[in-house]
C-alpha cells in the first residue's frame, strides 16, 4: 500500500507542478489527399478561365468581322438604290421632259425655266454620285465602315426626295398641259345654237 500511495501522490505533486506550465505540442495532421486534389481543381479551374478568354477574344474578333460585313452590305444596298433611284431621274428626263417640252401647250418662255429646274436636279444628282465614287475609292477620306454606310444613307434619302420632287414636277407640268389643253378645246368648240 505503501507503494500504491507514493505513486498517487507522486502523481498528484506532478500533475501540479506541470498544471501552470504544461502545454500541449505536437504537429498538425494534413490529408494529403485532399491538398492534391484541390490542386489538380485549380489547375483545371485555370486552364479552362484560359480557354474561356481566348473563347471571350475569338467572340469579340467574330463580331467585328460581322459588323463590317453588315456594314458593306448596307453600303451595296444603299449603292443599289441610289443607282435605281439615278436611273429613275434619267428615264424621267430623257421621256417625260420631252414629251412636256415637245407640247404645243408650253409656252417658249416656260420651256427654259422647265428645263433649268429639271436640269439642276440633274446636275445634284450627278454631284452625290461623284461624291459617293470619292467615299468608295478614295482612302484620303479616313472613314469607318459605319460611317461610310451612314452617308450613303444620307445620300440614298437625297436622291429619293429628288426623285419625288422631279416625279411631282412632272406630274404638274403634265397638269398644266392638260388644263391648256382643255382650255383650248373649250374656247375653239364650235356651237351649234
Amino acid at each position: 500500500m505503501k507503494h500504491i500511495i507514493k505513486k498517487t501522490m507522486l502523481s498528484v505533486l506532478f500533475a501540479m507542478v506541470m498544471n501552470g506550465h504544461a502545454m500541449a505540442q505536437g504537429m498538425p495532421v494534413y490529408d494529403n489527399t485532399n491538398f492534391i486534389s484541390m490542386t489538380k481543381s485549380l489547375i483545371e479551374t485555370a486552364k479552362q478561365t484560359s480557354q474561356l478568354l481566348k473563347t471571350v477574344d475569338f467572340l469579340k474578333q467574330q463580331k467585328e468581322n460581322i459588323d463590317k460585313v453588315n456594314n458593306v452590305i448596307k453600303q451595296l444596298k444603299a449603292i443599289r438604290e441610289l443607282t435605281k433611284n439615278n436611273q429613275r431621274l434619267y428615264e424621267v428626263v430623257q421621256n417625260d421632259l420631252r414629251q412636256i417640252l415637245n407640247s404645243p401647250f408650253i409656252k417658249p418662255d416656260e420651256v427654259t425655266r422647265i428645263s433649268d429646274s429639271f436640269d439642276a436636279i440633274l446636275q445634284n444628282s450627278i454631284e452625290g454620285m461623284e461624291y459617293i465614287d470619292q467615299i468608295l475609292s478614295s482612302d484620303n477620306l479616313k472613314m469607318t465602315d459605319a460611317e461610310r454606310a451612314e452617308v450613303l444613307k444620307k445620300k440614298e434619302l437625297q436622291s429619293k426626295e429628288m426623285v419625288a420632287e422631279i416625279e411631282a414636277k412632272t406630274r404638274r407640268y403634265r397638269e398644266i398641259i392638260a388644263f391648256r389643253e382643255m382650255q383650248h378645246t373649250i374656247n375653239n368648240r364650235e356651237t351649234n345654237y
